[in-house]
């Protein structure tokens, strides 16, 4: 969208939630203003599904202050303890959730804190405040839904449809240099963008249920689809491991392998807009992998088990790659018929994207803020501070807002800059300006300069938390009031009470949260492999999409961490996806396990365990032993179930055993079957 026309957009929002309230009576129109601003956003379901969760948030705040109140007003003590617990409850939940609707426990949380605190020298006035600030923001977020969601609003499925269409080509690019024959710089990095690019469309999926355009894709489709991108991740880097295994040993390709290799690179260079052509060409490609497959066997060597697997994941790599093209034709669809037969199949049973989940770190941040209220309260009784409550109700506002910020610091910074600019702007209007303004279309004019060009400047990722901090501070109750009762001492009191609220809550984080970001990092990796751990231990079918998603997160979540603490995440990204690829292994040994009889099966237990043990075992800072015995076990089932008389469960036992091998021990000698090395038990 325009820079301009956003900043018209909202201009107009908040003079029109301004004059909406003054004309109804509203006795705190800036609640309206200040709430047209928060939800400002270009994309029109994301300004609709925002406004729907802060309605809701708002109401149950309001409920909880009506409930919290009254019955303590004469225990200062026990209310602040219990509007601390109010909100440290809401920022726990709201940070588990991780999708837009945290908005609303975020809302919940922090307009218990805008409802209460002021109403502490008043508890018989609470219900009646309650309901006119519902009431007040209500109307900032229907006047602010209005503009952003009806005039020229701007499109989520567009904005979707070409994040979608970019990375897919990412996609397609960094497959087509995981399967080159030479080395690509930069391989890295595109595999740090196609993991961001998944998490960012989940993102602005969640907004789809909201969109005014008239032919929107369904939620499902775009989790169909981001299923199948977070499969080409890791079948290309397995790939990607095979030809350089077999590079390493010196074997060269045979020629048809090769000439393979080239013409999937060309399909992925160019897989065409005709879809009966792409599955021809597809399923063509797919066919001659499978026939290029050297036969499954007790005698096969090392080099056979590596071209099995290259073939293998290979074949599904183009799978997958053409499965993303009929979804992604599925999005823009005039209608909800599946475009293909596949694409039926894939939307079949689509359900929420599972997302990591930082028990800990949500627990941490609720006890911030929890204790910031109490400590907050605790000084503002005791100074007799009268607006005290202002400084505790903004500090509990930011340790909510930004709870789910690794660094809160930096936010919090930069709404203390954009507050003191408002300060000082707003001492110009409240005291030279709007004295001398008569009506409302005047007033209009008047803040029309500073609204339009913080309205353009919220547009700029890098400055618009600045930005809506100064538009906040303009729209404080004393500046809105100023052409009626311009009071400097008053002005000046709720001033230094906002930015001493700011201050404390910035060094309420610093004291807290100096280690949030080392702190989630290490909690992040450990995640991941208490999950592979987990996933050894189970009995069940494995759902290998869900595992996938919650691992893509976690990289998602790792990459800008990794960067902000200065770090290469490289490497890092490398090693989560080997663990990635492992976790899909130890689901193919389980359901390969669950399939055989109890006898035959055996042979993986053993193999389960120890990859839960190595994984339990795991620290961010020390890889733990990797013990022969556990690379006997391997080679042990790779022979036993190469010899099975089934050949699909032959074929289905090596692909994986292998695929484990190369993960957890790639610098090991080659696998050697007992035939060759002369030893029973065939470990080398």
């Amino acid at each position: 969208m325009p820079v301009a026309l956003f900043a018209l957009k909202v201009y107009v929002a908040a003079m029109l939630a301004l004059y909406v309230a003054l004309w109804i009576g509203l006795p705190r129109p800036y609640w309206a203003v200040m709430t047209s601003f928060i939800i400002a956003q270009p994309l029109a379901g994301a300004v609709l599904s925002k406004a729907v969760f802060r309605v809701m948030g708002t109401i149950a705040g309001a409920a909880a202050a009506v409930v919290m109140v009254p019955p303590l007003s004469n225990a200062p003590e026990l209310l602040s303890l219990a509007i601390a617990l109010w909100l440290a409850l809401c920022i726990f939940i709201a940070l588990l959730d991780r999708t837009p609707r945290a908005y609303m426990f975020v809302l919940a949380g922090y307009s218990a804190c805008l409802i209460a605190l002021p109403s502490v020298e008043a508890p018989a006035e609470i219900f009646n405040v309650a309901i006119l600030r519902v009431q007040e923001i209500t109307v900032g977020i229907l006047c602010g839904s209005l503009v952003h969601g009806v005039v020229f609003p701007g499109s989520v499925t567009a904005v979707l449809v070409r994040r979608v269409d970019a990375t897919l080509r990412d996609a397609e690019r960094w497959s087509r240099d995981s399967i080159s024959e030479e080395e690509v710089p930069n391989l890295d990095a595109e595999r740090r963008r196609l993991a961001l690019d998944i998490t960012e469309m989940h993102q602005l999926s969640a907004h789809l249920p909201f969109e005014t355009a008239r032919t929107a894709p369904r939620v499902r489709t775009i989790r169909a689809l981001q299923d199948q991108l977070s499969l080409i991740l890791p079948l290309a880097a397995g790939v990607d491991d095979r030809i350089k295994a077999l590079a390493e040993r010196g074997s060269v390709l045979p020629d048809a392998v090769g000439s393979l290799l080239v013409d999937c690179r060309a399909w992925l260079q160019h897989p065409g807009d005709d879809r009966e052509e792409r599955h021809r060409q597809a399923e063509a490609l797919r066919q001659r992998a499978a026939q290029l497959e050297p036969q499954t066997e007790t005698g096969m060597g090392w080099d056979s088990a590596l071209l099995l697997n290259l073939l293998a994941r290979l074949s599904s790599l183009v799978g997958a790659h053409r499965d993303c093209r009929d979804l992604r034709d599925q999005m823009v669809s005039p209608t909800w018929h599946p475009v293909s037969p596949r694409a039926a199949e894939l939307l079949e049973g689509r359900s929420q994207r599972p997302l990591h989940r930082d028990v800990e770190g949500a627990a941490r941040s609720a006890f911030s803020a929890a204790l910031t209220i109490i400590a907050g309260c605790a000084l503002w009784i005791g100074s007799g501070w009268q607006h005290g409550s202002i400084a505790v109700m903004l500090a509990g506002i930011f340790l909510a807002l930004f709870a789910s910020a690794d660094d809160p610091v930096t936010p919090i910074r930069l709404f203390f800059i954009g507050t003191v600019v408002a300060t000082l702007v707003g001492a110009i209007y409240a005291f030279a300006i709007l004295p001398r303004i008569d009506g409302f279309p005047m007033l209009a004019a008047a803040f029309a300069p500073v609204l339009l060009v913080g309205g353009a400047i919220m547009m700029s990722p890098r400055y618009a938390v600045v930005a809506l901090a100064a538009m906040l501070g303009l729209g404080s109750p004393t500046l809105l009031e100023a052409q009626y009762n311009s009071e400097f001492a008053t002005y000046t009191n709720e001033a230094i009470a906002q930015i001493a609220g700011i201050l404390f809550a910035l060094v309420m984080v610093r004291l807290l949260q100096s280690a949030g970001l080392e702190g989630a990092i290490r909690r992040t990796l450990k995640a991941g492999w208490a999950d592979i751990a987990n996933r050894s231990s189970q009995n069940t079918p494995p759902n290998v999409s869900a595992w996938i998603s919650r691992m893509l997160d976690r990289i998602g979540l790792l990459v800008p961490r990794l960067a902000a603490r200065g770090d290469d995440p490289g490497q890092p990204l490398y090693d989560a996806l080997r663990d990635l690829r492992t976790g899909m292994v130890i689901g193919e040994l389980r359901q390969l396990r669950l399939g055989l009889p109890k006898e035959e099966g055996a042979v993986i237990t053993p193999v389960l365990k120890d990859i839960g043990d190595y994984y339990r075992a795991m620290e961010p800072d020390r890889m733990p032993e990797r013990p022969p015995e556990m690379l006997a076990r391997i080679d042990r089932a790779v022979t036993e179930l190469a010899g099975h008389a089934s050949l699909s469960i032959r074929r289905a036992a090596v692909l994986a055993l292998i695929s484990l091998r190369r993960n957890i021990f790639p610098d090991a000698p080659a696998y050697r079957s007992p035939e060759k090395a002369g030893v029973k038990g065939g470990a080398a």
